[in-house]
């Protein structure tokens, strides 16, 4: 890290804390409640986005381009769940407050990453039904499994880098002051706002990369459905309208989820008191990964299919089990 750090070369004094404090919510009776309902959110999230990627692994039919996009952002929501709310848990419901400060920087790269890459999931999904709209005769060809992945790889590696450059900033700082956090993980802003000495890199970082992680994703899905509408309105029917557009239904509801919290709190986030930000961006990271495999499964025709059929050839495993155990067991003599 002395790349990000010059008075590391200079020899100049500066303090690096041995741990951080996080703060969290002030003042709210019974919070710990709160922390239990993140844990059956958490859960429920496990078990959706497991049983996305097993259907999409079982079932050999579930390979096309859209579907490695559609693997990736359940990948994605299950890591970013992991990795978020067992440590928020751990630090508020059993009161472990501390973290030392590697930890911190580590616990924040992890979380920004894979935050970050919600956004650029929805990019890749969105490339697909722009392309499977606009040129159905030759989706198969302008779409492939190697085109997609090589989407999907940019977009981790850009993340990765971005989120590497500000974490990175952060070993540069000096904090001679307070090391409390005002947020419920180690969250790059509250962090780099600690720092006694020049934190224009950081804020700079911190203004760059929304607009490169958020808002031209965002910019860009929007601009692909102005596409999709105008080629929907050529379309003479409107049964044919309504066809192709059920199959943007589903990408739909995850850019409303995703980013309708986003822009409430960014629009209102300075007027909101500390424990209704941290409320509200806790929600948005959590309920997210939660959320979006039950629309996937639920809008998606061919996964509901699949889900079903392993379901059922479970219960006939297990009865044909039931069922041998009976044939086999000895016979009470009377």
């Amino acid at each position: 890290m002395e790349f990000f750090n010059p008075a590391l070369k200079e020899n100049i004094t500066f303090v690096r804390p041995a741990y951080f404090i996080i703060s969290g919510f002030v003042g709210i009776p019974n919070i710990k409640y709160y922390f239990v309902f993140l844990f059956f959110i958490y859960i429920i999230s496990f078990i959706g986005n497991m049983a996305v990627m097993t259907v999409l692994i079982v079932d050999h039919t579930l390979r096309s381009p859209k579907y490695i996009a559609v693997f990736n952002l359940a990948l994605t929501d299950l890591l970013s769940s992991s990795a978020l709310v067992p440590k928020v848990i751990d630090t508020f419901l059993f009161n472990h407050r501390y973290i030392s400060y590697s930890n911190c920087l580590t616990y924040m790269f992890f979380c920004f990453t894979l935050l970050s890459m919600q956004s650029f999931n929805l990019v890749a999904l969105s490339i697909d039904r722009v392309m499977a709209i606009l040129y159905p005769l030759h989706y198969q060809v302008k779409v492939t499994h190697r085109i997609m992945l090589s989407v999907i790889a940019f977009f981790w590696i850009l993340t990765v880098t971005v989120v590497l450059i500000a974490v990175g900033l952060i070993t540069r700082l000096s904090f001679c002051e307070s090391v409390v956090i005002k947020s419920y993980y180690c969250d790059h802003g509250p962090v780099y706002r600690l720092g006694c000495n020049d934190v224009t890199p950081n804020r700079g970082i911190s203004r760059l990369a929304p607009i490169l992680i958020l808002w031209i994703p965002l910019v860009f899905i929007l601009g692909s459905y102005c596409c999709i509408i105008y080629t929907l309105s050529k379309i003479t029917t409107i049964q044919g309208q309504v066809k192709a557009f059920k199959t943007c239904i589903g990408h739909i509801s995850l850019i409303a989820i995703y980013y309708i919290p986003i822009i409430f709190v960014f629009c209102f986030g300075t007027t909101m008191q500390v424990n209704t930000r941290i409320i509200s961006l806790s929600l948005t990271s959590i309920l997210t990964p939660m959320l979006n495999p039950i629309i996937y499964v639920f809008q998606t025709q061919e996964i509901k299919d699949s889900l079903k059929k392993l379901l059922k050839i479970k219960a006939r495993a297990k009865i044909g089990k039931i069922g041998q155990s009976l044939l086999k067991a000895p016979k009470t003599l009377f």
